[in-house]
């Protein structure tokens, strides 16, 4: 995955919005070698910025998967996962 800086980049040369939230959700995910869920992301970054919401990291997940910077997973357990590590395929 691309460092929190290159994403900020990325977000800006495609004409989204970045604001501190984002910045923040991407730093919560620069080197995150799991699948976290959009829940999981909240709480990381919540502990630093209490006003956050949920609605704003699922956008923001939504938003990065568009862009191919992070990878979907719907594994049936009715919770999505995303996969930050979308240069090497892996299981």
């Amino acid at each position: 995955m691309r460092t929190a800086d290159e994403l900020a980049d990325l977000f800006r040369a495609h004409g989204r919005k970045l604001t501190p939230q984002r910045q923040r959700i991407f730093r919560a995910l620069e080197g995150n070698r799991g699948h976290p869920s959009a829940e999981t992301v909240y709480d990381a970054v919540r502990v630093e910025m209490e006003t956050i919401s949920l609605k704003t990291v699922y956008q923001t997940l939504h938003d990065l998967a568009e862009l191919g910077e992070v990878a979907a997973l719907e594994l049936g357990t009715g919770r999505v996962r995303f996969d930050p590590n979308v240069e090497r395929a892996h299981h």
